[in-house]
């Protein structure tokens, strides 16, 4: 695989909806009340509803692994949550991911991944260490 500093490697785009979240809870085993309920979100001073981290977090690194085409070839991953995604009661709210090549040594590419959300920067610091070899 040709890496070169600079390349962006693709965009995902991910809508989430409540049921979603509950999806999700189930799966992750992640039952907090702030991904379900509007009153337990706003007595925690949130301004809705929010989607789960990990789920965020998750749904981010697909633009990497579908880019390399083996989520094995993935060494480390990074995220610091910087604001929630706030889900609406009703419909969805569509975050996108961007992949960035931001460094290339030793047959490993760092990537940097953009995660926004209504123009919004929902995830930073984002930082993938992938094998290219």
């Amino acid at each position: 695989m040709n890496v070169e500093v600079g390349t962006t490697i693709g965009s995902v785009s991910a809508a989430f909806s409540r049921t979603d979240l509950v999806r999700y809870a189930g799966a992750s085993g992640d039952f907090n009340p702030i991904h379900y309920n509007d009153a337990a979100a706003a007595a925690l001073g949130l301004p809705g509803v929010i989607a789960h981290g990990m789920l965020t977090m998750g749904t981010a690194l697909r633009v990497v692994t579908d880019w390399c085409g083996d989520p094995t070839r993935v060494l480390s991953y990074y995220v610091r949550f910087t604001k929630p995604v706030v889900v609406p009661a009703t419909g969805t709210v569509e975050v996108t991911f961007t992949g960035t090549v931001t460094g290339v040594s030793d047959a490993v590419a760092t990537v940097t991944i953009e995660a926004l959300c209504e123009e919004t920067k929902v995830l930073g610091s984002v930082s993938v260490e992938v094998r290219v070899d």
